[in-house]
């Protein structure tokens, strides 16, 4: 009969216990998120690019970092080079937005690497075309946002490649590399820092 009555009072203690919500939802900050590019120029150069309107975010378990999953949806008419010239040569002959307006990418999964490190493989849907692509992600700080109080911030740096010609954009190969280098700079905000894992 104790031990019965012992357990009902453990499991009425576990039940008054606050819930700590694990998996938090982030939004991308669009002030300090970098959708970034570059592609070879002849061999003489890398350009660099990026894209300036997205939307999106992420879901984060600080303790099963490898449950975590993301999205983001880019304008591609808001690609932004640094010339007038490669701007509209970019979008007539590579990107083409008037018949494919957004770039996706979806998380399928997400294996650890090392203490702050993982690759994230998600299907990518560029020109039209999905494909399966694997990037590198390095953690940088998860934490209450020391300028606002009431927000919670997570940073990764994302990183990888892919063959623009597996997506169908194919013009001035060689010339213009067929490699894109990514490097993508995400800061994303969850409003209710009293939700910080404790």
């Amino acid at each position: 009969m104790k031990k019965i009555i012992s357990l009902v009072t453990v499991l009425a203690t576990l039940a008054a216990a606050p819930s700590w919500a694990a998996e938090e939802t982030y939004t991308y900050d669009p002030l300090h998120t970098q959708v970034l590019f570059s592609i070879n120029h002849m061999g003489y150069t890398n350009v660099h690019g990026r894209f300036d309107k997205f939307k999106g975010g992420f879901t984060l378990d600080e303790q099963k970092p490898e449950t975590a999953t993301a999205n983001i949806t880019i304008d591609a008419s808001s690609i932004d080079l640094p010339d007038a010239t490669w701007i509209e040569h970019t979008k007539e002959k590579f990107l083409e937005p008037a018949k494919f307006p957004a770039i996706t990418f979806k998380s399928t999964k997400v294996v650890r690497t090392g203490d702050k490190t993982a690759t994230m493989t998600g299907d990518l849907t560029l020109h039209g075309v999905t494909k399966p692509v694997t990037l590198d992600v390095t953690l940088n700080k998860v934490g209450v946002n020391p300028m606002m109080q009431s927000q919670k911030d997570a940073g990764f740096t994302v990183t990888g490649t892919i063959k623009r010609s597996d997506f169908g954009m194919t013009e001035y190969i060689p010339l213009v590399g067929d490699e894109v280098a990514l490097d993508i700079e995400v800061d994303g905000n969850h409003p209710d820092a009293s939700k910080l894992n404790k």
